[in-house]
This record gives structure tokens, C-alpha cells and sequence, in this order.
């Protein structure tokens, strides 16, 4: 039987480290934040610091981008709009040799749900 999304990202949960938001908030300033929603998402307001590589293009980009280079031990707080992409993309960057992705559960909702900041892309 064929996996749905849903299915995909229940499974990628079920490998990869999860944070709420408050831990999230915690991270930020010291992690690498990498936000893997589409651009025009980014564009409306990201988390401080947050590094935009679409989730689409990911595993083709990471590896190439100066932020990432040689950072395949450091600590990466990945966010999406509600969790699912994010999950995804923690489960594909451990596949790529990365041991500190952790996935925002509720994603960017749950963020600003939370009162998390809010800035301008490069702010």
C-alpha cells in the first residue's frame, strides 16, 4: 500500500529529534537555524538568524551553502509553516552525515503561536 505525506512524515518522526518552542527559543543564537519553507513563506517573516534553503531542494543545496560547510556536527534547528517538511528535512539531513538536526514541532504556527520572534529575513 502507498505511503501518504502524513505517512512519510510519521516515519521521518519517529528518527529524528523533535523541540517545542521553547527549547527552540533557547537554540536560537547559537544554533544554525535553517528554514525550509518555500521563499515567498520566508520572505513574510522567519525566525532570528534562520538561513532559507527550500525543503525541495535541500539535500542539493546544504552541502554547497557557506553556512553549512564543515558543520556536519553542529546543532541545526529546522523549521517549517506546521512541523512536516521540517521533519522530513532533519530525517534527510542525517542521511547527509548531519548528527545535530532537530525538527520545531508546530513549526512556524507554533512559533509565533508561542510569542517566539519574528524578524525580516537577514534580520
Amino acid at each position: 500500500m502507498a505511503m501518504t505525506a502524513m505517512d512519510l512524515v510519521a516515519e521521518a518522526k519517529q528518527h529524528i529529534r523533535e523541540v517545542d518552542a521553547a527549547t527552540a527559543r533557547s537554540m536560537v543564537g547559537k544554533a544554525l537555524v535553517l528554514d525550509v519553507r518555500e521563499p515567498a513563506e520566508y520572505g513574510g517573516g522567519c525566525l532570528p538568524g534562520a538561513i532559507n534553503i527550500p525543503r525541495g531542494v535541500l539535500e542539493f543545496q546544504i552541502g554547497n551553502h557557506p553556512a553549512f560547510q564543515g558543520k556536519q556536527g553542529a546543532e541545526i534547528l529546522v523549521y517549517c509553516l506546521s512541523g512536516g517538511r521540517s521533519a522530513l528535512a532533519a530525517e534527510a539531513l542525517q542521511k547527509l552525515g548531519y548528527t545535530g538536526p532537530v525538527s520545531l514541532a508546530g513549526g512556524f504556527k507554533g512559533w509565533q503561536e508561542s510569542g517566539g520572534p519574528v524578524v525580516a529575513p537577514g534580520g
